[in-house]
């Protein structure tokens, strides 16, 4: 079956919550990014705006989405931000409810994800909000890297944190380990799939320094670093239903990857198992009873390969693709990391295959 790749963000925030600019300019800096969809997720509101296709220059078209970042406000210290996608009506009144809001985006055929569950905050920056609720059941994944997130840890230093602001190519580096160590833990644990994502978490701050002024991490430079490229069986055009569908099933079912694509582009990356004449695409199951099974892991790019079982590293390769044939079963995720600017920095983290 034939398989259509498409890029997107899925965490960006306007002035309907703690964002500075319109859905229109978060669209214009997707199309400016050259995104194929925006899911825009403000804070415990749901706004009116239609959702659909939108034109750019020179024939290039954006799907618009409206999804939601929910959490119970009331709640002291914060904590437990759930991303609401697919949903087309409002589920902020379930916010003090963890499962009822997660049953509530499920009965909508969306699909929820545990907005950046590892957090470190510091002097200058002491918020954190991590996911708290672990006995929950129903939700799609968790997002293992948060751009705004990783720069919040990075804020140890008025000088540090104003060098990360203007300079950020040179502190980004990649999910916190606990956040991979989390992934991986759940996914060995949990018999349901669990989703890998990560997102820019995009707010375009106003920010000052004496006579300095700066607008940190516009949006259209969020919206080419931390994306999630996904694989959907029909393409990705047409009626806005179909398209919504297609594209918060493929993020459901794990059909996708997190790419750091100011690093270098990620489009083209596939990840894939082969176990005599069935194939196994990222987020699939293979049963390991049938014999062995063949990983192909491919990106377009130079990379430090690496395949992990459970979370643990098995094989590792340089260059552009890895192949491994293993006869355990498990869960087995794909990575990539490149060196860029003196230092190793992650750029691929592929959803897993489970051989049961």
């Amino acid at each position: 079956m034939p398989l259509y790749e498409c890029a997107g963000n899925l965490h960006a925030h306007t002035r309907h919550s703690d964002g500075t600019g319109s859905h229109e300019d978060l669209v214009q800096a997707a199309l400016m990014a050259g995104l194929d969809w925006l899911i825009v997720t403000d804070h415990n509101v749901r706004p009116a705006v239609a959702e659909g296709w939108r034109e750019g220059a020179k024939g290039h078209r954006v799907l618009l989405l409206i999804g939601e970042e929910v959490h119970d406000t009331r709640r002291q210290p914060q904590a437990s931000h759930l991303l609401c996608f697919g949903v087309r009506q409002d589920v902020n009144a379930h916010a003090s409810d963890p499962q009822a809001l997660i049953d509530a985006v499920n009965e909508q055929g969306g699909a929820a994800f545990f907005a950046h569950p590892v957090e470190h905050g510091t002097r200058m920056i002491d918020e954190e909000l991590p996911w708290l609720d672990w006995d929950v059941q129903g939700y799609a994944g968790i997002e293992i890297w948060n751009y705004m997130s990783e720069f919040k840890s990075l804020t140890t230093h008025p000088l540090r944190a104003a060098c990360a602001a203007f300079l950020p190519e040179l502190f980004i580096r990649g999910p916190f380990p606990e956040a991979l160590a989390l992934w991986d833990r759940l996914s060995t644990e949990r018999q349901a799939l669990v989703v890998a994502i990560g997102g820019a978490d995009a707010h375009a701050f106003k920010a000052r320094w004496g006579p300095l002024r700066r607008t940190i991490f516009p949006y259209d430079f969020l919206f080419r670093t931390i994306n999630m490229h996904v694989l959907t069986e029909e393409p990705l055009s047409g009626d806005l239903d179909r398209c919504r569908a297609l594209l918060v099933r493929a993020l459901r079912n794990g059909r996708c990857w997190v790419g750091y694509d100011s690093l270098a582009p990620t489009a083209g990356t596939r990840f894939y198992a082969l176990q005599g004449d069935s194939e196994a695409q990222m987020g699939d199951s293979l049963p390991g009873a049938r014999g062995p099974v063949t990983f192909h892991f491919a990106v377009p790019g130079g990379a430090e390969l690496r395949l992990l079982r459970n979370g643990e590293l098995i094989v590792q390769a340089k260059g552009n693709s890895l192949t491994h044939t293993d006869s355990h079963t498990g869960v087995y995720r794909a990575e990539a990391w490149r060196q860029a600017w003196g230092q190793r920095r992650a750029w691929v983290f592929a959803n897993p295959i489970r051989v049961r």
